[in-house]
């Protein structure tokens, strides 16, 4: 196993400090809520001003990769504002200067294809065989929350089964039962009722305890994954692993607790899961990496990441990000823990930012929130299932100040993606606002198991759900992000094999 830190995850890289994005904010909601409506008005302020100066969405975005890398030279800088000054003059200088700019900013699709191809240069014949696959619907559909051995043994996606060999828990007895098993962590209970309690937790938690022909009798087999697709992280070396490493540091968000530094944080989590519990199936080194058709300009191809509480399925179609989602975060253990002398904090950015929005509702308008949900209702295996009907209060029926909280909180899963990207996709969202619900069951601190929370837009549909703990006793996380106009670029089974039409910030096809 190698060594963890926030910069270092894969091995072979210098390590730094992580530390919670508001460490002094935690304590105090008040402030952190006047925070939050800063943080967005400003970027508001922003946006209206270059929507004033005449800029269309191209001089929007280039613009704001300026404001995020200040610290470039200056000749840079001038790039941009010639390229502003020159839009009045004709469409096609801007787009040439946005050409320019996008190949060069930190994060663009230009830059991951560039390391995309870099990384496949260190492999061996054999590594590059296991890492391109087929562009397909069962491919990009293929991930899960599952650890991999589970997957191997026939767990499928859809749900989180009994904990990985040398997890913390006792024997079951002849009571336990596969439905036991399967609900231990996050798979699916009927709806309405409660994810397993802790005595099914603990019967679950047996795997260390049996034969691994006895595990996998007790979880029940969904028949859709024999496990990922993909390069397993173990057999990089440290040069691989680099490589790597800068390929997912450019496709995510730089900003502290998002982006690269979350999945980074989740890998450490599974990590400490693996020196807690001696449970071999945890383990920043069952993570796998795929390509699904080949990185291109002219093409499209999804950059598939994923393990253990984390899936990343990045789709790019003629040189632009058209995808970022299905997005599956998860931690256990939830909130600050220390793995090898790094401070870690996964999702406390996105829990706070919810639990923000849902204590400055009114008594009346939590009554209109509550439904009856506890668990993922699109997590993995659930693709292309949106209700047809949202749940919940209405977001144009808050205050402004609501509606900011609720940005938000939108704001804490779509800066996983570096900002020019992720300002495509805010800029729908916000457009999208008063159409937006917000759902919730259980507390509204999101700290007990079944506490559950939902924001489900025309677009945006985010979930986050306390499961019971499966290593430790206290409840951990799982939360996904989806987008029913983009998911997989608009890959489905009926159009597998297409071409991905429109991009993030847009309709997987036009109106």
């Amino acid at each position: 196993m190698n060594s963890i830190g926030c910069s270092g995850i894969l091995g072979g890289m210098n390590t730094t400090t992580q530390t919670p994005a508001h460490p002094d904010l935690l304590e105090d909601p008040a402030r952190f809520e006047r925070e939050l409506r800063s943080r967005w008005t400003a970027r508001l302020r922003h946006r209206t001003r270059m929507a004033a100066a005449g800029l269309g969405m191209v001089g929007i975005l280039m613009t704001s990769a300026c404001a995020a890398t200040a610290s470039e030279t200056t000749a840079s800088t001038t790039t941009a504002q010639s390229a502003s000054a020159q839009d009045t003059s004709g469409q096609s200088s801007t787009e040439s200067a946005a050409a320019s700019e996008t190949s060069d900013s930190d994060g663009s699709a230009a830059e991951v294809l560039e390391l995309a191809q870099a990384f496949a240069d260190t492999l061996d014949d054999e590594q590059r065989e296991a890492l391109y696959q087929d562009y397909t619907y069962e491919n990009a559909t293929n991930w899960s929350n599952f650890p991999q051995a589970l997957l191997e043994g026939g767990m499928g996606a859809g749900g989180e089964g009994a904990p990985p060999s040398g997890a913390a828990g006792e024997a079951p007895g002849d009571e336990a039962s596969a439905d036991d098993a399967a609900q231990a962590e996050g798979a699916p209970p009927a709806e309405g009722e409660m994810p397993a309690d802790d005595a099914e937790s603990d019967a679950a938690a047996s795997a260390g305890e049996g034969s691994e022909d006895e595990q996998t009798a007790a979880a029940p087999d969904s028949g859709t994954s024999s496990g990922r697709v993909g390069l397993q992280i173990s057999t990089l070396s440290e040069e691989q692993r680099a490589a790597l490493e800068a390929l997912l540091e450019a496709a995510l968000g730089d900003g502290e607790n998002e982006g690269y530094d979350e999945v980074m944080s989740v890998l450490a989590a599974d990590d400490y899961l693996l020196q807690e519990t001696g449970g071999s199936d945890y383990g920043s080194d069952n993570y796998y990496i795929a390509f699904l058709g080949d990185p291109s300009e002219d093409g499209t191809w999804e950059l598939q990441f994923g393990g253990h509480h984390l899936a990343v399925s990045n789709t790019y179609s003629d040189g632009e990000l058209a995808s970022a989602t299905p997005s599956f975060r998860g931690t256990e253990p939830t909130g600050e823990f220390t793995y090898d002398g790094e401070t870690y904090d996964p999702m406390t950015q996105e829990t706070t930012a919810l639990t923000a929005m849902l204590d400055s509702l009114s008594e009346d308008e939590l009554a209109a929130a509550e439904i009856e949900q506890n668990d993922l209702l699109l997590g993995p295996g659930a693709d292309g299932e949106f209700p047809e009907e949202a749940e919940g209060v209405k977001v144009s029926d808050l205050t402004e100040d609501q509606q900011q909280l609720v940005l938000a909180a939108i704001e804490t899963y779509v800066d996983d993606l570096p900002e020019d990207e992720a300002a495509a996709y805010m800029e729908r969202y916000e457009a999208e606002l008063e159409d937006t619900y917000v759902s919730f069951s259980g507390g509204t601190d999101l700290s007990e198991a079944g506490d559950y929370v939902r924001i489900d837009g025309p677009s945006v549909w985010i979930e986050l759900s306390m499961q019971n703990g499966v290593a430790f006793s206290e409840p951990h996380i799982h939360s996904v992000w989806r987008d029913r106009e983009t998911d997989y670029a608009g890959l489905t089974e009926s159009t597998d094999g297409e071409e991905a039409s429109g991009t993030a910030g847009g309709t997987a096809a036009p109106a």
